[in-house]
């Protein structure tokens, strides 16, 4: 039997110990991508990198992504620990809010569209099966568009104003997504009542109740319209609140045959003041018409409402009109008239479609159109009857209050 020295027997084991190794590192070698990396890393006892471990969607660096792209933060293995996802918007931060599903395996964002034009950060934290935690950090940014579409608002926040309000959104652009734009606008009042919107074209959107609003209300605007795409590569840009107050019930009828107004206020009967209303020619629109101006003195050309003289100059241009309220978008006004003579007041029409109150120049507290100016509200309703004319259209001004509730909840987008 041959002998083996001890020499021998710790050079045999070395090189025992070395081929051991290098079958380790060939079995590692053996596999291909991050499962030969994994296990070299288990070879090692080395953690795996936190991209292997917690994946992002978007990826981290992604430029201008896009609204409709899913926001994702998941493991294959393990759990999530914790997820923080901030947005940095017009110079404003907001946390994200989501959550991890019940396996611990993916978080997702309650709301799953992306903000425009922003900054998106991602801090997620993962455990493994044998408790070890890894933290990863990412960022990306989201499409900036070009093109924006804005509503504009009436009435204004913090105002009190008559029974016959119609909230009223005119828009800068053409909506395309009716229906998307309309879910994005939310009114309420307190006390509840049901309130509906009515569409008047593409850039116009109306909203009320089924009967004026009850005095004391207050009614809530919410804008929600903030990257909502209303037309194809057109993005709004509002996200705010606002609210106003329903002031006391009043409603005045304008009766043109008989050249008199009827102010009421809650039912009550205040006066009877005689006014006079458009000429055979120019003859004042039937209808129920809403105070959306209020103005002490304005100037009034009849150039601008297409009553032009053969020189192209209008057939009037007062440049001091006194106690002047408009009612339709046309230029239909309640005013007051001191160029007129007083006999005409209860007797006759000599207006151009407006309705004239008595009044001095320069506008007179105690007059009749000083009295009545003094005691209205923008949102008041003026109704006018027995004028030879049509009645008002109902896009003309808040000419709403003309149409049936069923035909005022017909113009949803969403009906």
């Amino acid at each position: 039997m041959r002998h083996v020295t001890g020499r021998a027997r710790r050079a045999g084991a070395a090189l025992a110990a070395v081929l051991t190794w290098a079958g380790l590192l060939a079995g590692a070698a053996g596999c291909t991508g991050d499962h030969g990396r994994a296990g070299l890393d288990r070879v090692l006892d080395k953690p795996p990198a936190a991209e292997d471990v917690i994946h992002v969607t978007p990826r981290d660096g992604a430029r201008d992504v896009r609204p409709g792209t899913a926001l994702r933060v998941w493991v294959p293995a393990g759990r999530l620990a914790s997820v923080r996802v901030v947005t940095s918007q017009d110079a404003q931060e907001k946390e994200v809010e989501g959550r991890i599903s019940a396996d611990g395996l993916s978080w997702r964002p309650h709301d799953t569209r992306l903000a425009l034009a922003a900054r998106y950060t991602v801090d997620a934290v993962a455990v493994d099966g044998d408790g070890r935690r890894s933290a990863r950090h990412t960022t990306f940014t989201t499409f900036v568009p070009e093109k924006r579409f804005i509503g504009y608002v009436s009435p204004e926040n913090r105002a009190t104003v008559g029974t016959g309000m119609i909230v009223s959104l005119a828009f800068n652009r053409e909506i395309d997504d009716r229906a998307a734009v309309e879910r994005a606008v939310q009114v309420t009042a307190e006390p509840a009542v049901e309130v509906r919107p009515h569409w008047f074209g593409d850039a116009r959107l109306d909203f009320r109740p089924q009967r004026y609003w009850r005095p004391g209300t207050r009614v809530t605007v919410a804008l929600r319209l903030r990257d909502v795409e209303g037309a194809p590569g057109v993005y709004g840009i509002q996200h705010k609140t606002f609210s106003f107050t329903v002031g006391r019930h009043q409603v005045s009828l304008v009766d043109a045959a008989r050249h008199t107004m009827e102010v009421r206020r809650d039912g009550e009967l205040l006066t009877t003041v005689p006014i006079t209303a458009g000429a055979p020619g120019t003859t004042t629109y039937n209808g129920k018409m809403v105070v959306t101006e209020m103005l002490e003195l304005t100037r009034m050309n009849g150039a601008t409402v297409g009553f032009k003289k053969a020189d192209g100059k209008g057939e009037y241009d007062i440049p001091d009109v006194p106690h002047a309220m408009r009612l339709t978008a046309s230029g239909t006004f309640l005013h007051g008239n001191y160029w007129a003579p007083a006999s005409v007041f209860g007797r006759t029409n000599v207006s151009h479609g407006c309705v004239g109150l008595r009044d001095i120049k320069g506008g007179g507290a105690d007059t009749p159109a000083g009295w009545f100016f003094d005691r209205s509200l923008i949102g008041d309703v003026i109704e006018v009857v027995n004028s030879n004319d049509k009645q008002v259209a109902y896009d003309n001004g808040l000419g709403g209050w003309n149409m049936s509730w069923r035909e005022w909840t017909a113009g949803s987008a969403l009906e």
